[in-house]
């Protein structure tokens, strides 16, 4: 086995194989190993409530094949002699590659934590769930910075001459991109501030719908009608907005009236009559019911009322109750609706001959 000895690269051929049969099987006894553990976990997560064995499964999900090849290759070079220069490759290769795969485990542990905790936000508290976004953002943003920085001091950049380039050169990117930077501050400040969260109602000048989704450019908001309306956060806060589901209660003010030909004493039961039927009225608080004015063809009655929630439907079904309760005792009272009408009175004079 002479032949075994001969010697390539400053290593005999002997070394050589041993160095790959090492690569090899470290490769493949890391697959199996992760396999194996994997499976186990994700068995265990289903059974327990804690969220550790759930992160440890994404994280060996989430394991690069590539990191494992370069880990078995830096393993297996360990059995024969490189020159510097290979060595160096190999480490920084490796090191490289493991700070993506950190970039990558990080990005999947951050979803996680920020999905898990939106979800049970969600109902009970609209507005963390709203500030998970940003939260989610800004992590993942120094996540990659920090891990962009040790690969390049790793590579031998000068990080504090880097960071000063980077400086002047971010003040023109700055004036390049200022609208998107706009409606990034705008998404910060939606969320620090919270004029409205995931799951309201709001008007913003002739558009209306519930929140979606607060994102960092655009606001995602379904109409009324079914469709989706996208608004820049920007424009968004630079408009008046209206949040209906901050609503406690509801002022409701309406009008009626009736013909000229009601007499005064059914003139002067109306408010009486209005106040006992919206008194009677569940989540209703009765205000006010005045004789207003004298119209072109009615008296108009001026009614004010509260209805102690916020829903709109709810709304609706006490106001429809009350117009029909009126409108059977002003029956029974022989009291008349006014509609638009025009009465011509004819003089008629004798003419003397």
């Amino acid at each position: 086995m002479e032949f075994l000895d001969t010697i390539y690269f400053n290593n005999p051929l002997k070394q050589w194989l041993i160095a790959i049969a090492v690569l090899v099987i470290s490769f493949i006894v890391i697959k199996i190993v992760l396999s194996f553990v994997k499976n186990r976990l994700k068995k265990i997560s289903v059974r327990t409530a804690s969220q550790v064995d759930d992160v440890v499964v994404i994280v060996l999900e989430k394991t690069s094949s590539l990191l494992i090849l370069i880990l078995s290759v830096f393993i297996g070079s360990q059995f024969i002699s490189l020159i510097p220069l290979i060595t160096t490759i190999i480490l920084n290769a490796l090191i490289l590659v493991f700070l993506i795969q950190a970039a990558i485990w990080g990005n999947a542990i951050i979803t996680f934590y920020v999905t898990d905790y939106t979800n049970k936000k969600r109902e009970s508290d609209a507005a963390a769930a709203t500030t998970m976004s940003a939260v989610s953002f800004v992590g993942k943003m120094a996540l990659y910075a920090g891990l962009v920085i040790i690969a390049l001091d790793n590579l031998g950049f000068d990080i504090t001459t880097l960071i000063a380039g980077l400086g002047v050169g971010g003040i023109a990117i700055a004036l390049a991109v200022q609208n998107i930077l706009s409606d990034l501050f705008a998404s910060l400040s939606i969320v620090l501030d919270k004029p409205f969260v995931i799951g309201d109602f709001i008007i913003i000048n002739e558009y209306m719908g519930t929140v979606e989704h607060v994102g960092l450019k655009t606001t995602r908001i379904r109409s009324l009608s079914g469709e989706q309306l996208v608004i820049s956060n920007n424009d968004l806060l630079s408009s008046r907005i209206r949040n209906y589901k901050r609503m406690q209660e509801r002022r409701i003010v309406f009008t009626i009236g009736v013909i000229y030909q009601t007499t005064k004493a059914q003139l002067e039961k109306i408010p009486t009559i209005i106040k006992d039927i919206i008194d009677k009225q569940e989540l209703a608080r009765f205000d006010r019911s005045h004789f207003k004015n004298f119209g072109d063809f009615s008296l108009n009655f001026e009614t004010v009322f509260w209805v102690e929630s916020a829903d709109y439907n709810q709304y609706m079904d006490i106001q429809q109750s009350i117009n029909l309760k009126i409108m059977a005792k002003f029956q029974e009272e022989k009291i008349e609706f006014a509609y638009p009408t025009q009465v011509v009175y004819v003089e008629k004079t004798n003419s003397v001959k």
